[in-house]
């Protein structure tokens, strides 16, 4: 039982940065595999739409194994959401709970906001841009920049791609400004 309380806590960045820094050389050794996950998106679809648009006519099945991975990860994220999810209130540093309450967001009892991620804020003018307008900047992003964040931070960069550094600068310098400046001014909607 200690074993599934450790589980359930953080870890911290000395131990899951390594672990995801070793899936580098493992899919490299195992197969000459890239690590990535936005183009699961296009295997799926160019497995489930058998027309002759150029983008999605490729052996996508020699990408199988990157179909597999990613229902790992969602298999994964649901065990731990069933059976390991902790019970305890999350902790939230009391400079950024002062800063939050000044835009009405108090609630912090799940891993994220409760105030403005639920289903009645998503048919709210914020919501829409929060969750609709942000997953479709994500996505527009991930494809312009050649792939995801962790297919570029992780991969790209530790197999010395300069596509990949000039894309996760770009993600990093993205963050800090929409952080900063951006999302401050949509909570004051």
């Amino acid at each position: 039982m200690q074993m599934i309380e450790w589980l359930r806590q953080p870890w911290p960045w000395y131990v899951s940065g390594p672990l995801i820094g070793l899936m580098v050389p493992l899919l490299l050794i195992l197969g000459n595999r890239s690590f990535g996950v936005s183009s699961s998106l296009r295997h799926i679809c160019a497995a489930c739409m058998p027309s002759r648009i150029p983008f999605f006519t490729y052996e996508w099945k020699k990408e199988m194994w990157n179909l597999f991975f990613v229902f790992g990860i969602f298999l994964g994220g649901l065990v731990v959401y069933l059976f390991m999810s902790n019970p305890n209130t999350i902790t939230v540093d009391p400079r950024l709970v002062n800063e939050l309450q000044q835009y009405g967001i108090s609630d912090f009892t799940g891993l994220v906001p409760n105030d403005i991620f639920n289903w009645q804020s998503l048919f709210t003018f914020k919501g829409i841009i929060m969750m609709v307008g942000g997953g479709l900047l994500v996505g527009f992003g991930t494809r312009y920049a050649g792939g995801c964040t962790s297919g570029h931070a992780v991969m790209g960069i530790s197999t010395l791609q300069w596509p990949s550094v000039i894309a996760t600068i770009c993600f990093m310098a993205g963050g800090f400004l929409v952080a900063n400046f951006v999302l401050p001014a949509i909570l004051k909607l």
